[in-house]
């Protein structure tokens, strides 16, 4: 490539990102309002709990208090939560793994209710500010919590407190609710090819 073909590759790539800056700069001017987040992450693809964990290691890592509500899962080792509670994030975990390994509804129920007393006390706290309700939206769709409850919780919480909700299947209200809505796609899972899930990587 000669040096003049060079030289016009260069000016049109930089007339391109300065278009692009300008744009950027105009949306971010334009985004005046400072408030509290409610993110919800959902969808079929693996992640979802991956990236609420790394909103609080996120967190954390800036000097902020974070606590997390785990449903659904907790029979397993779980690595974040080795990690973060060793950085002063505090859990609450339904502790009872999945439902159809207890298939007991009545037990689950029980455990879901505990944990979500304990999520309302983190939804009441000043000082925590940024809460995990992590398979939360399992909780609505299986009919173990109400969904009144925690759209009050949610709408009651301190005005600087941000919340992460994970799940499948998120409900409509939720969503609606939500400022920032993130859909995890299926592509390829190991697992459907038989390959046995990984510590440090699935769980």
């Amino acid at each position: 490539m000669t040096e003049q073909k060079t030289d016009v590759k260069q000016q049109n790539h930089k007339k391109r990102q300065q278009k692009l800056k300008e744009q950027v700069d105009s949306r971010i001017a334009a985004a005046s309002t400072d408030k509290a987040l409610l993110l919800v992450i959902t969808g079929n693809g693996k992640g979802k709990s991956t990236a609420g964990f790394g909103t609080v290691a996120r967190a954390v890592g800036h000097g902020l208090k974070a606590a997390v509500a785990q449903f659904i899962k907790g029979t397993w080792d779980c690595g974040e939560r080795n990690l973060l509670q060793q950085h002063g994030v505090e859990f609450a975990v339904m502790n009872t793994g999945f439902t159809w390994d207890t298939q007991d509804r009545a037990a689950d129920i029980a455990a879901a209710e505990l944990v979500w007393a304990k999520a309302e006390q983190f939804l009441q706290d000043e000082t925590i500010q940024l809460v995990l309700l992590d398979e939360l939206t399992y909780m609505i769709s299986y009919h173990y919590i109400d969904l009144d409850r925690i759209v009050t919780a949610l709408n009651n919480r301190p005005s600087t407190q941000h919340v992460v909700i994970t799940g499948r299947a998120a409900h409509r209200v939720l969503i609606d609710m939500a400022d920032t809505v993130s859909e995890v796609q299926s592509i390829k899972h190991a697992f459907d090819a038989g390959i046995q899930v990984q510590k440090g990587v699935d769980w």
